[in-house]
C-alpha cells in the first residue's frame, strides 16, 4: 500500500507556479491577480479564503477578497462580480460556497467572465470539460488527477466508481476519468447499492461528506481509493468519507485524510489563475 502524498505534490506544484509568476512578470510586467467574494460568517468559508490569500501571497499573486454581510442582495454580488470582469488586473474570479439561501448561486456564477471562472463552474466551462475542450476544470477534480499522474496510475480502460454526484466534486470528477479513456460508474445518494459497484472498481474516488462510509468489504483487493470529504468529529478529529485504518489495509494506493486531496485544491486553484494570466498576456499581444 502507498499513501498519494498531497501535501507534498501541492508543495511541489506551488515552487513550480511561483517561478512561473515571476518569469510572466519579469518578461510581461504580469503580476496574476485573484478576487474571491466572501457572504456572511461560515467560519469554514472563512478558514478556507484565509487559505487562499496565504497561498496567492507565497507564489507572488494579487489577491484581493471582497467581504459581505449575510444580508447582501444578489443584485449587489452581480454587480460586484462585473466590476471584476472588467478589472484588467484580475484574472480569475472565485465566488466562496455555499451562498446565503436567499442568492441564487447559479445566477452568480453564470456572471463571472468564463475566461476568469478559476473555479470551473461556469455551464461555459462544464461544456468544454464534457466535450474534451480546453477550459478551466473544478480544482478538486483537477487535483486528483495530478496525483494519478504524479503516481503513475493509468486510467486507460480502468474501472472507476465515483461516489457523489455534485456539480463541485462527483460530475466532474466523472467527465475527467472519462476523458481519459476510464469506464465509469456514478453513484449517489439514490443509489440502491452501493457496495455492488464500489466493490467491483479498480479505482475508488468518494466525495460525498458522510465520516468513513467506505469500508474495507466496499472495495477489491488492490483497489486505488481516493478520498475527497473531510469530516470533524465529535472529538475533533478529522476524517474523510473513507474508513482509512480497514480500507489501507486493501488498497494499492490511497489518499489520507488530512493530507491528501485537500492541499491540491488550492495548488489547482493558482494553477488556473496562472493560466487565466498567461491567457491575459496572449491576448493583450
Amino acid at each position: 500500500m502507498q499513501i498519494i502524498d498531497g501535501k507534498a505534490l501541492a508543495k511541489k506544484i506551488r515552487e513550480k507556479i511561483k517561478k512561473e509568476a515571476k518569469e510572466l512578470l519579469a518578461k510581461e510586467n504580469i503580476v496574476p491577480g485573484l478576487a474571491v467574494i466572501l457572504v456572511g460568517d461560515d467560519p469554514a468559508s472563512h478558514a478556507y479564503v484565509k487559505m487562499k490569500e496565504k497561498a496567492c501571497k507565497e507564489v507572488g499573486f494579487y489577491s484581493i477578497v471582497h467581504k459581505m454581510p449575510e444580508t447582501i442582495s444578489q443584485k449587489e454580488i452581480i454587480e460586484t462580480i462585473k466590476m471584476m470582469n472588467e478589472n484588467p488586473r484580475i484574472d480569475g474570479i472565485l465566488v466562496q460556497l455555499p451562498l446565503p439561501k436567499h442568492i441564487d448561486s447559479t445566477k452568480i456564477l453564470e456572471v463571472i467572465d468564463p475566461k476568469k471562472d478559476v473555479d470551473g463552474f461556469h455551464p461555459y466551462n462544464v461544456g468544454r470539460l464534457n466535450t474534451k475542450l480546453d477550459g478551466f476544470v473544478p480544482c478538486t477534480p483537477l487535483g486528483v488527477m495530478k496525483m494519478f499522474e504524479e503516481y503513475g496510475i493509468d486510467l486507460k480502460g480502468k474501472d472507476v466508481c465515483v461516489v457523489g454526484a455534485s456539480n463541485i466534486v462527483g460530475k466532474p470528477m466523472a467527465a475527467l476519468v472519462l476523458n481519459a479513456d476510464a469506464t465509469v460508474t456514478i453513484t449517489h445518494i439514490f443509489t440502491k447499492d452501493l457496495a455492488s459497484h464500489t466493490k467491483n472498481a479498480d479505482i475508488v474516488i468518494v466525495g460525498v461528506g458522510v465520516p468513513k462510509l467506505i469500508k474495507a468489504d466496499m472495495i477489491k483487493e488492490g483497489a486505488v481509493v481516493i478520498d475527497i470529504g473531510i469530516n470533524r468529529l465529535e472529538d475533533g478529529s478529522l476524517c474523510g468519507d473513507v474508513d482509512f485504518d480497514e480500507v489501507s489495509k486493501k488498497a494499492s494506493f490511497i489518499t489520507p485524510v488530512p493530507g491528501g486531496v485537500g492541499p491540491m485544491t488550492i495548488a489547482m486553484l493558482l494553477e488556473n489563475t496562472i493560466k487565466s494570466a498567461k491567457m491575459r498576456e496572449k491576448d493583450a499581444k
